[in-house]
């Protein structure tokens, strides 16, 4: 199974028992570090993500994940919150940040610098508009590697 197919089919599973749980299904990731495979979910919620939430987490999620069998290979699962610096990956993410500090990572350079910083203020399907120190940039969304809140 191609990895944005396994993406789909395990937020699929995920995202209504992490509802019923009471938490928010933030973003879902596969990834191979070190020969060995990785399925990550990040939960959230208003008040914040303890270690005993992602405990309680983890025990519903895997033995539904054990149930069904997605991945037919070994992996380690992980349930984590996204953090104070979250990566911003969907237009939700994105609205719910307008005026916070981001640092948008670029694919390529533009005016010679591959990362800027500055306050989100706003997006649409085809660009970001960061406030920086200098002025205010539009930035097309298919030249941003990665968008994450810079809080400290």
């Amino acid at each position: 199974m191609k990895k944005d197919a396994l993406i789909s089919e395990v937020r699929d599973i995920a995202k209504d028992i992490i509802e019923n749980l009471g938490y928010e299904l933030y973003h879902v990731e596969y990834t191979k570090e070190d020969g060995e495979n990785y399925l990550r979910i990040y939960i959230d919620n208003e008040v914040g993500i303890s270690l005993d939430d992602c405990a309680k987490v983890s025990t519903v999620i895997s033995d539904k994940l054990d149930e069904v069998d997605p991945i037919k290979d070994f992996y380690y699962l992980e349930i984590s919150s996204p953090g104070i610096n979250r990566f911003l990956h969907t237009d939700k993410h994105l609205e719910d940040n307008i005026g916070k500090t981001v640092l948008v990572k670029l694919i390529k350079s533009l005016n010679g610098k591959k990362a800027i910083k500055g306050v989100l203020e706003s997006f649409d399907n085809l660009s970001v508009t960061i406030s920086s120190e200098e002025d205010s940039i539009k930035i097309d969304r298919e030249k941003v590697k990665s968008i994450n809140v810079e809080e400290f």
